[in-house]
């Protein structure tokens, strides 16, 4: 990656939030900036040395308070290639544990001059109330059912990559949309950036009016599935649902699940996407996650590039510290 082909992505959109909350807030231009920055990190990964220094002399915090593999070890690792210093902070712990207040942490975290902070709480709002009292620069990681950008992110340029453009392909997001902080970023990308977006599942995991937001609702997986170009499947969000919403996973499998078969409706190059984990049996049968249709892996990787460009367009570094 050259000097040029960053600095032209900078010049052609410029970025300007101190902060990402979320994709409800972003224009279509300035996700696209994001998604062309992505491009250009992708390549660091391919190197023998898999390392710039880009951020170096930036402090970056993960701070979580949920379980989180991709994500978390994402944003290390993207810090790191990055060559910016990366602390890591189990909300369990730390002082948060015997009773300080989360803006008393990110005060005590800031007095320690860091530039970035990477949250992911259960609570939807979280990371938009400490970005109000933070000079850091502060990235949701997730928060409750409400957004993670960084996801619907690298799911955009996973789309991008396999079908050459989002906008006018057809994507069918299929399971529990209700609690799902994925789909919701998913529908303002996808939607701001001109793909037809169809959300499938049970009646009781769908939020009522979701219509609102641009997509169609349909409650049959076939109708769903049929001529899509992109099947993106979520699991069932158990540990954010206060009643059991579907008789039992067996029934959810029977009525929701995608095996070979009810691929047969989807057009023949479709994408099998998942945000992760997979429940293997339950919205995805095993042979179609490892299936020649599944970029599931690809998002991982992509996943990189993506945080890469984010910490990168946040850092403020104004391309003084370019890569090479």
């Amino acid at each position: 990656m050259t000097t040029a082909t960053v600095s032209h992505a900078a010049q052609t959109a410029q970025w300007t939030k101190k902060d990402l909350l979320g994709l409800r807030e972003l224009s279509a231009e300035e996700i696209r900036l994001i998604l062309q920055t992505a491009e250009s990190f992708r390549e660091i990964s391919l190197r023998p040395i898999k390392k710039v220094p880009a951020l170096r002399g930036k402090t970056v915090v993960n701070l979580f308070f949920e379980p989180s593999t991709r994500t978390r070890v994402s944003f290390e690792l993207a810090a790191k290639r990055l060559s910016a210093d990366i602390m890591n902070i189990a909300a369990q712990s730390s002082s948060l544990s015997k009773g300080e207040t989360i803006l008393d942490t990110v005060r005590n975290l800031e007095a320690l001059k860091i530039d970035m902070l990477v949250i992911r709480h259960a609570a939807a709002g979280v990371p938009h109330l400490i970005a109000k009292h933070s000079h850091a620069s502060v990235i949701n990681a997730g928060d409750g059912s409400h957004e993670h950008p960084t996801q619907a992110l690298l799911d955009l340029f996973t789309i991008q990559e396999k079908k050459g453009r989002v906008e006018g392909i057809s994507v069918s997001i299929i399971g529990d949309i209700a609690h799902s902080r994925v789909a919701r970023s998913n529908i303002w990308g996808l939607t701001k950036l001109g793909a037809r977006v169809t959300v499938c599942g049970p009646a009781t995991l769908v939020p009522p009016q979701i219509e609102q937001l641009g997509v169609r609702v349909t409650y049959k997986l076939e109708e769903a599935i049929r001529g899509a170009d992109v099947v993106m499947l979520l699991r069932i969000q158990h540990e954010r649902q206060e009643a059991t919403l579907v008789p039992s996973l067996r029934e959810y499998r029977l009525r929701y699940g995608i095996d070979r078969e009810r691929l047969k409706q989807a057009k023949p190059d479709v994408l099998i996407m998942h945000p992760g984990p997979v429940n293997r049996g339950v919205e995805l049968d095993s042979d179609v996650a490892d299936g020649p249709f599944s970029v599931i892996l690809d998002q991982v990787t992509n996943g990189l590039a993506v945080r890469m460009a984010v910490l990168y367009l946040l850092s403020g570094s104004r391309l003084e510290e370019e890569p090479a």
